[in-house]
């Protein structure tokens, strides 16, 4: 039974920090390119960034670049997105996703909020 299941978000203050954790099972993680996608309110999925099967690639939308960080362990078969300086226009519902031609699976999403 394939599982991803992110935890780590929460209320923080613009300027904060947070890190999301995705633990997958269920699948041969690292055979799969690992993304974090987020839905704001009333929007649509929007891509956040991604990273290669090695963990040699990674990518970044223009809106997070500089601010997020992608990784991934595949010792442990977990991705992560350490957030910092974040905004108000971050606040989403952040998923991860994991895809190879073999399969494309979803987490069910953990909630972050930046406001003051």
């Amino acid at each position: 039974q394939v599982q991803l299941v992110e935890s780590g978000g929460g209320l923080v203050q613009p300027g904060g920090s947070l890190r999301l954790s995705c633990a997958t099972s269920g699948f041969t993680f690292s055979l799969y390119w690992m993304y974090w996608v987020r839905q704001a309110p009333g929007k649509g999925l929007e891509w956040v960034s991604h990273i290669d099967k090695g963990g040699g690639s990674i990518y970044y939308a223009d809106s997070v670049k500089g601010r997020f960080t992608i990784s991934r362990d595949n010792t442990r078969n977990t991705v992560s997105l350490q957030m910092n300086t974040l905004k108000p226009d971050d606040t989403a519902v952040y998923y991860c996703n994991a895809r190879n031609w073999a399969g494309n699976y979803w987490g069910q999403g953990t909630q972050v909020t930046v406001s003051s």
